[in-house]
């Protein structure tokens, strides 16, 4: 079965908008404490948490390294992985995969070039594609709620999901972290966090600043259990 999201309606988009402005300076000491979330403070996040050791086991570097891809498990049954690992179909079955979400669908410079077709001799894969560029102005904020079903879906059915885009830095990070507020109730800050510690993640600036819009908006509906 595949799955293709069409932005035919903001059933499940948020408000949030594709906005990105500097803000001010704020220490390390006022990351917990502020109010405010912003995209500078989660820069300074991603700059100061832990980093993951490739060499650890665990992380099934030994399987990547054969099949010559990029991925690790960041949550348990979330995979984030380059281009590669979505393409390696047999890497896909070694690992259990069950879910794809590709954050970089299409044919463009930077985009992964896959779709639904490409996984039609994979019948126990579900497939969702994002059609963006990694760029601090494209709107990611309107694939948060419908990126966390999906996830949401994988999981809760006892499958595997892996999310990808072309190296698994910017664009499948963040659908990853808007998952991880939405629907494990994490903070932004936590999310990051929970993450760094198994791989390394880049959102570029806008996507930052779009995950703060997130985090507030969670925080004013409060969905945070804090």
């Amino acid at each position: 079965m595949s799955w293709r999201y069409a932005l035919l309606t903001d059933r499940y988009s948020s408000s949030i908008g594709d906005r990105y402005s500097p803000h001010y300076y704020q220490s390390p000491s006022r990351l917990e404490t502020s109010e405010q979330t912003t995209g500078r403070q989660l820069q300074r996040v991603l700059h100061y948490s832990m980093a993951p050791c490739r060499t650890l086991p665990g992380l099934r570097r030994a399987e990547c390294a054969i099949h010559d891809v990029d991925c690790d498990e960041v949550y348990p049954g979330i995979y984030i992985g380059d281009a590669a690992a979505a393409k390696n179909k047999t890497y896909l079955r070694m690992m259990g995969i069950t879910h794809v979400l590709n954050a970089a669908e299409g044919c463009r410079y930077g985009q992964v070039d896959t779709g639904h077709s490409y996984y039609r001799d994979m019948p126990s894969i579900r497939y969702m594609g994002f059609p963006m560029i990694d760029a601090p102005t494209t709107d990611i904020s309107r694939y948060f709620y419908v990126a966390a079903k999906f996830i949401d879906s994988a999981i809760s059915s006892g499958g595997k999901i892996l999310v990808h885009c072309l190296v698994g830095m910017s664009r499948s990070a963040t659908c990853v972290l808007a998952y991880l507020m939405i629907c494990r109730k994490m903070s932004a800050v936590d999310a990051i966090r929970t993450v760094r510690m198994r791989r390394e993640i880049r959102p570029n600036d806008g996507f930052l600043q779009q995950l703060a819009d997130l985090d507030m908006e969670l925080k004013r509906k409060n969905l945070y259990p804090y």
